[in-house]
């Protein structure tokens, strides 16, 4: 597949007449104005408050949940409802490093996310004989797994957990350079550096599937999730790239666990292994917003965070609103909000079809003539 494609393309280049392109004038607009916002979010520890800090901390965690769920699911076809799992080794794994080897908790980030993509492996190995709903109730099963396994780990509490210890966050690596440039106190900075983090591993996770989606895996990827049988008679290798993206996802979500408890410092399995918060809560920010899409997520976590918010008050109702939300979202506009936004005005701020420019008419590689 992606060999014809890539000789249709040289064919292409050699005749002068026609040229590919997946920028638009208001992708590289947007581009600009996404530089500009993230700079003006880097700085935001100097400029408000720590509540809002917090605040922007959930929104960013909750967004890089959501981007690699929407992969492995919108993209992949994989619907799992078992990240927690991944949530829960990543915590758990910074936990360890810390307490019972003594590694700065910086460092213990990464380390944590390869901890969850080799937890990974195994639970591939048995959710990927399951298909359909078999395979997103095996994910489940495995996560719950997972959490009572982690729950006999008495060094770490058990199963009711335990707390970072406050030298370990105390003398984290950068915490006291903060201080001294910037004068601020320690649980400030500590805020601020894990900010800093979130805001990071959300830009490299946006960019990373961006630039994943734009090239010849990701052409791949979009045949495996319309038609898996028709991907392998092209030559697509369905296993080996939906193993790869569900390793990725794996570390990416080990990472924002690891991150997550590192700034709420305390861990319990069941708070870690929570299934509402750390899948069903994407799910509903995936579904929203529009699943399939780089900028669903982007929308569907900004409305999350403003129904928690006003209603998270309302105890079991707030529940029973979110599930009612999504519902009347997949009846009335089952490609989300960004689904329903772009239909009407045609906007693409992560454009990723390849579009034949020149000649009598243009061509879109991934849906025919545009004329």
């Amino acid at each position: 597949m992606t060999t014809g494609f890539n000789t249709m393309t040289d064919d292409i280049n050699a005749k002068g007449a026609w040229r590919i392109e997946t920028r638009t004038k208001l992708s590289g607009l947007f581009s600009i104005a996404a530089i500009a916002v993230v700079v003006l979010m880097a700085a935001a520890p100097f400029a408000v408050s720590r509540g809002v800090v917090q605040d922007l901390f959930f929104i960013l965690t909750m967004l890089t949940l959501a981007q690699s769920w929407n992969l492995l699911a919108g993209y992949a076809g994989l619907i799992s409802v078992g990240q927690q799992l991944f949530v829960g080794c990543g915590a758990y794994a910074l936990f360890g490093l810390v307490i019972l080897a003594g590694v700065d908790p910086l460092i213990a980030i990464p380390l944590a996310g390869l901890l969850a993509a080799l937890v990974a492996i195994p639970t591939a190995f048995f959710s990927f004989r399951l298909y359909g709903p078999y395979f997103a109730i095996g994910t489940w099963v495995i996560a719950e797994v997972g959490r009572l396994l982690l729950a006999q780990w008495k060094a770490l509490g058990g199963g009711t957990g335990t707390s970072l210890p406050r030298d370990a966050t105390r003398d984290m690596l950068g915490l006291s350079a903060l201080g001294d440039w910037f004068g601020m106190r320690p649980a400030a900075a500590a805020d601020a550096l894990a900010y800093w983090l979130a805001l990071a591993l959300a830009v490299a996770t946006i960019t990373l599937i961006y630039k994943l989606l734009r090239s010849k895996h990701g052409l791949g990827l979009a045949a495996v999730r319309d038609n898996e049988t028709a991907a392998r008679a092209l030559g697509v290798d369905a296993l080996r790239l939906k193993s790869a993206i569900y390793l990725l996802t794996a570390f990416v979500t080990g990472m924002v666990g690891a991150l997550i408890y590192l700034q709420k410092a305390r861990i319990s399995p069941d708070a870690a292994f929570s299934l509402t918060d750390w899948t069903a809560y994407v799910v509903f920010i995936v579904v929203i917003g529009g699943i399939g899409t780089i900028e669903g997520p982007l929308l569907g976590v900004l409305v999350f965070f403003a129904l928690q918010n006003a209603f998270s008050s309302y105890g079991s109702w707030y529940l029973l609103a979110l599930g009612a939300l999504a519902i009347v979202t997949m009846l009335f506009a089952p490609q989300g909000l960004w689904g329903l936004i772009s239909r009407r005005t045609g906007w693409e701020l992560f454009p990723v079809r390849r579009l034949l420019k020149g000649g009598p008419a243009s061509f879109d590689t991934m849906g025919g003539p545009n004329g």
